[in-house]
């Protein structure tokens, strides 16, 4: 974080000094809220959680170097004490931001938040000192813990917006003024619970209405793609630039294709000139996100070749994420568990099958979590694509939505083996144990709460052989 007081920090967030001997003294590190993390110079926020209260950790943040503890009530070392710690850490974001002189860029969508954050992040860096969300921490904490690690040297920040409902993203957005904004895409994800794409694409909007005018230097980044996203022109009066594959889009890719391991590669177009891209990352829906970082590149003063480079050498930077490790047997495990929606889960279905030409593939998928009444359609509907795309064996891993995603591939003609339903991971991890071979490739997907990374874990440990070499 810059170098602010502690008694510059109690005004900005309206708290009280308590047992602070010197109220000069700076706080020169990061903002944390997990003790572990702690070192000289830090603010410890004491977050009160389900089953942890951080003000119980206050002593040992102390003595592990902090300079104080943001905390709702005393807790016997230095610390400012304020009425809502959240709107008090989110305060201080917004403070800190408006110090910085970084331009910073903010992204939202249904699917692929996280990987295209990761990249327009590599190729920023190419350019000038560039800060960004670590993994997935894009809501009204994660938020403005990534933005008070900017420092004086930042000149790019890259923050990912997450939305539960309507206004959570105007909210993160009046903490975090953003410059550029992105909208990747309107899905399914949440569906449940927004009700509807309609009140998707209102939240996910609340980004561009966000912007300063184009005059201001506002830069809306669309997807062309997506009519939905398309539609939010009218919503924004920053300048608007589309990406895509459609012929009307600023950024475009053109000769889109895979390699044969499963790797896309395209020609990239952009106003001031065309290169060729051939990404490390895996599957086709990476050409989508590689757009949108190339569209916020240029229109931040990069090149086309400077952007196809950079693209080109990015790799994942996020776990759980299309990672692709191949074991010392032969077999190789893609571990995409983070989460899932339809639109990522058919994503990743459709890289297993270019990655496996010729070869065996699992794909062993496991719940779909907040699709409301369009669940059993959802569900049924992966299955489908699974058989469609000649996945070899489809291992549905869980309760009521698992039968619903062997059901989709019944339905679609996968009779005798090339399905199976069972109850949990252990059950899908003996399974495969007992029959994977040298060459198989094994898709694990599913929503974080399904938990299904142990099932990845355990297969590489399982072929451990001696050092495994991940890709």
């Amino acid at each position: 974080m810059i170098a602010l007081s502690l008694a510059e920090i109690a005004e900005v967030v309206g708290g009280q000094t308590h047992d602070i001997p010197d109220p000069s003294v700076q706080v020169t590190g990061p903002v944390v809220r997990d003790s572990r993390e702690v070192g000289p110079g830090c603010l410890f926020v004491a977050f009160v959680g389900e089953r942890v209260d951080g003000h119980d950790f206050a002593r040992a943040a102390v003595e592990a170097g902090a300079a104080a503890v943001l905390a709702s009530r005393p807790v016997g070392v230095p610390a400012i004490v304020v009425e809502d710690v959240q709107a008090a850490l989110g305060a201080l974001a917004r403070h800190v931001v408006s110090r910085l002189g970084a331009t910073l860029v903010a992204l939202t969508g249904s699917a692929g938040k996280t990987s295209t954050k990761d990249l327009i992040a590599q190729v920023l860096q190419r350019k000038a000192p560039t800060v960004f969300t670590p993994g997935s921490l894009n809501n009204e904490i994660g938020l403005p813990l990534t933005a008070l690690s900017a420092t004086e040297d930042t000149r790019f920040l890259v923050l990912e917006m997450g939305a539960r409902g309507i206004g959570h993203i105007r909210y993160l957005t009046e903490l975090t003024p953003p410059k550029v904004g992105v909208v990747l895409n309107v899905g399914s994800a949440h569906i449940g619970e927004f009700g509807g794409r309609e009140q998707i694409a209102q939240a996910k909007g609340e980004l561009v209405e966000s912007l300063p005018s184009s005059d201001a230097g506002g830069i809306a980044v669309l997807n062309a793609d997506d009519p939905y996203v398309r539609a939010m022109t009218s919503r924004t009066k920053a300048k608007v630039i589309l990406f895509g594959e459609s012929d009307e889009a600023d950024v475009r890719a053109e000769n889109v294709r895979l390699t044969d391991s499963g790797q896309p590669a395209f020609r990239l177009h952009t106003p001031s000139g065309a290169s060729d891209v051939t990404m490390r990352l895996y599957g086709e829906h990476h050409v989508s996100n590689a757009l949108a970082a190339a569209a916020v590149a240029h229109e931040l003063g990069m090149s086309a070749e400077e952007i196809a480079v950079a693209l080109s050498e990015a790799g994942s930077l996020s776990r759980w994420r299309m990672e692709v490790t191949e074991r010392p047997d032969g077999v190789t495990i893609v571990n995409d568990a983070y989460n899932a929606n339809p639109e990522s889960m058919k994503a990743a279905l459709r890289a297993l099958a270019a990655m496996g030409r010729g070869r065996r593939t699992w794909a062993v998928l496991g719940k779909m979590a907040e699709l409301g009444d369009e669940a059993l359609a959802e569900h049924d509907a992966v299955g489908r694509l699974a058989v469609r795309l000649n996945v070899s064996k489809l291992v549905a891993v869980g309760d009521r939505e698992a039968s619903w995603l062997q059901l989709g591939a019944y339905n679609e003609g996968s009779w005798g083996e090339e399905s199976v339903h069972v109850s949990d991971a252990q059950a899908a991890i003996d399974l495969l144990r007992s029959e994977l071979r040298p060459g198989d490739v094994v898709l694990v997907k599913a929503s974080r709460s399904v938990g299904l990374e142990s099932v990845a874990q355990a297969l590489l440990e399982t072929g451990a052989e001696g050092e495994v070499a991940a890709r």
